[in-house]
């Protein structure tokens, strides 16, 4: 392992039983970077965070954070990161500072640096005046800040966090990562799983789950360029049944709804002209039709529809 990488995975696999959760995955997350996890529920993303963690064994391959293997020194792993969950590992009938006073006497901080730390991270938090508030109490953004900084409060240089902002609202959900990017510019590393695909573009690298398997690894912008083909954006009346026809027609690639709008990719710019005469043909008024960039959503579905293609070319063979 690379002494300017906090992880390195290879090969890192988990299975229950003939169930295959996390199928031989590799990456590097380099020192001081934000690395995103990206997938849909069931990917094997919270499977690969909790093996990262030391918390489950790996089945097969390798992990190494900070230097230690995850297999056989989960408790060293365990002391010297900052984990997150799903559900917010708070004590809802503690206050603010009780619940940031029990994780750093749980992380063993010295007594006379619990009370600074404690201040410092009510103000990178922003809870100043909610200290002797009930948890439970709390709206569920403030539960996140106060969750993060349970976590760190040992100043963790890796943090692992697990769908950190499910539930919360996008202002809320920005001003998160606003926090996350400024403990990065300290040198931590962060590692973040996420089915938001506007939150992945906060990412220095991406890692794309689907099926267990990791089937797309790079930064935001080399995923959008790398995607094959013209992404058109097509406004148009009855686009349900814009869809259904444009599902038969042999020139499109791709194609995914973003609301009442079209997402078609097809081979050439210039096959603009026969994608409106198409749907024209069959009835379809169109207001507007523009080739746009892609977004991660796009490229997302665009590498799920392909490996759903191999996978029933496969089961046919």
């Amino acid at each position: 392992m690379s002494p300017e990488n906090s992880v390195h995975a290879t090969h890192l696999t988990r299975k229950f039983g003939d169930f295959v959760a996390v199928d031989q995955i590799s990456f590097d997350i380099p020192k001081g970077e934000i690395f995103g996890l990206l997938g849909p529920n069931g990917a094997g993303k919270t499977t690969t965070i909790r093996m990262l963690c030391g918390i489950l064994t790996p089945t097969s391959g390798q992990a190494h954070v900070l230097g230690f293997d995850v297999a056989r020194q989960a408790e060293q792993v365990k002391q010297r990161i900052g984990y997150m969950s799903q559900k917010f590992s708070l004590y809802n009938d503690l206050t603010v500072a009780e619940n940031l006073g029990f994780y750093a006497n749980l992380y063993g901080i010295p007594r006379e640096k619990v009370k600074p730390r404690m201040t410092e991270l009510i103000e990178m938090a922003g809870l100043r005046g909610h200290e002797r508030q009930l948890t439970g109490d709390l709206s569920g953004a403030w539960r996140q800040r106060l969750a993060l900084a349970c976590a760190i409060v040992h100043e963790p240089p890796m943090l692992f966090l697990d769908e950190p902002t499910a539930g919360v609202d996008p202002v809320s959900r920005r001003e998160f990562w606003e926090m996350i990017y400024t403990m990065a510019g300290r040198g931590v590393s962060v590692l973040a799983t996420t089915h938001y695909m506007d939150e992945a573009e906060f990412c220095n690298v991406i890692g794309m789950m689907y099926r267990s398997r990791l089937i797309a690894l790079n930064d935001p912008d080399s995923l959008k360029d790398a995607m094959q083909g013209v992404l058109f954006e097509v406004d148009c009346h009855e686009p349900g049944r814009a869809e259904q026809i444009l599902k038969d027609f042999p020139a499109v690639q791709d194609m995914a709804a973003h609301g009442v709008i079209l997402h078609v990719i097809m081979s050439d710019e210039s096959e603009k002209a026969l994608l409106e005469k198409v749907l024209q043909d069959n009835g379809i008024v169109v207001d507007r039709i523009e080739h746009v960039l892609p977004s991660l959503e796009d490229v997302f579905v665009s590498l799920v529809d392909h490996e759903n293609r191999l996978r029933v070319r496969a089961e046919i063979e």
